[in-house]
């Protein structure tokens, strides 16, 4: 596959998505379906559809730990690399008088999230059923460590309790549950399967939608140094480090192109949703998954052009 060819196949993927934010943005400013209306659907998609999508992605899909063990190291070690990186913004030399601690606190997780229906959609199309099920259990292992340290700095700087937080945190919930119950080996059945898979298919959508509604991008202007800083990390820093650590450990083709495809994800569409349940700036945060979406359309054939 060329390079142009790239481009275009990421583009397709990418859009649609893109497309659903720009329409939420638009229902929220210029209908009856205004804010108020989409703070109950940020509840619906938080609470409830985002954490059974999570816990279905994990036990549809047989997961192979001996097998995947290397390319889950190399994802992990890509996943911390981007929490580290993420923290270490404020004491960037001259950086912290550009941004205040709390809006870095809301922001942070931007840096190392990813799009995880969005990455299994690529992987699905690019590494087949092999990378398919390395992707999975890379969600299943990445999401409880994503969304520790997403969590982390913003209990921290509310005072809100960190490990309170952590602990009924639904997003937490669902993927711990999910893995419970793939690691025991329990075979949920179709009755069950088959309602979690529809609500599964509305999360992405309603997810888009409300980050859209309560995207304001006239915010990115007042913190241009914060947003180039995670946004930098999330989509320049960490597909580097990704083709590093495949070097290092040696990793087979298949391997290598999910732990990039990952390392080259855009960030979560949730960002939004845990950021202003946890009372911090949505629309800001909201702003920044939007651009993300739209630099995932260079970084993804970055991230897999560095495997050539």
């Amino acid at each position: 596959m060329d390079c142009y060819a790239s481009n275009v196949n990421y583009a397709q993927l990418l859009l649609p998505d893109f497309s659903l934010i720009v329409c939420g943005y638009l229902i929220c400013r210029y209908t009856a379906l205004n804010r108020t209306v989409w703070d109950q659907v940020d509840k619906l998609v938080y609470y409830l559809l985002f954490p059974l999508l999570l816990f279905h992605s994990i036990v549809k899909s047989p997961l192979d730990w001996a097998h995947a063990s290397t390319g889950l190291l190399a994802a992990v070690g890509v996943l911390l690399s981007g929490i580290a990186l993420s923290y270490s913004l404020p004491y960037w030399p001259g950086a912290a008088r550009f941004f205040s601690h709390r809006d870095h606190a809301g922001v942070a997780q931007v840096a190392f999230r990813f799009h995880s229906i969005l990455g299994l959609a690529i992987i699905e199309r690019v590494a087949g059923a092999e990378g398919l099920q390395l992707m999975a259990l890379i969600i299943g292992v990445g999401v409880p460590i994503a969304n520790v340290g997403a969590v982390w700095p913003m209990a921290k700087h509310a005072q809100t309790g960190v490990l309170r937080e952590l602990a009924r945190n639904p997003l937490i919930i669902g993927t711990v549950s999910g893995l419970l119950v793939a690691v025991l080996g329990i075979h949920l059945p179709a009755w069950v399967q088959t309602p979690m898979s529809r609500m599964g298919a509305a999360t992405l959508a309603l997810g888009l939608l409300a980050a859209g509604a309560g995207m304001q991008l006239s915010a990115l202007a007042q913190a241009k140094v914060l947003s180039a800083g995670v946004l930098g990390i999330r989509h320049l820093a960490l597909p580097l480090v990704a083709w590093g650590l495949c070097v290092l450990l040696h990793l087979p083709p298949t391997a290598s192109q999910v732990v990039l495809i990952f390392a080259s994800l855009p960030t979560a569409s949730s960002c939004y949703a845990l950021a202003a349940r946890m009372g911090y700036d949505g629309g800001f945060v909201g702003a920044l998954v939007t651009l993300s979406v739209l630099l995932g359309m260079a970084s993804l054939p970055f991230g897999l052009a560095l495997l050539s």
